[in-house]
């Protein structure tokens, strides 16, 4: 599947449940929404995947949990804050860097206009 189509396809999800539902609830409640929303497209969604982090020649089996990883493709990172902070883009960048995945979407629900919530993090592309 081509990544840009379906980072589209996940940015349109994330519009409906945004318009369905609002701002305001926690990130986990989004995370379930979503997941059922791609898995209902039929897309392959991993929810709180635990992913590896080598530290000098070490394996560290539970390096960091990515909230959705979509088709082997892409990291979705969910947030519900009022403000997203430096740290959350950084964060997502590191995931990227570390798991060797191409796309990150960062997406912060807690927001008047979606739209405006939605970045898109890219390591490489």
């Amino acid at each position: 599947m081509d990544i840009n189509y379906l980072s589209g396809l996940i940015v349109k999800k994330c519009l409906k449940i945004h318009k369905g539902i609002g701002p305001g609830l926690f990130e986990s409640v989004y995370e379930e929404i979503l997941a059922v929303e791609l898995t209902s497209e039929g897309l392959l969604v991993e929810q709180q995947k635990v992913l590896p982090v080598y530290w000098e020649g070490l394996l560290i089996k539970n390096g960091f949990k990515a909230d959705l990883i979509v088709e082997d493709l892409i990291i979705v990172e969910i947030k519900s804050v009022d403000l997203l902070a430096p740290v959350h883009k950084k964060q997502l960048i590191t995931y990227l860097k570390i798991s060797g995945y191409k796309l990150g979407l960062l997406v912060n629900f807690n927001v008047d206009l979606i739209k405006n919530g939605i970045h898109r993090i890219v390591n490489n592309l």
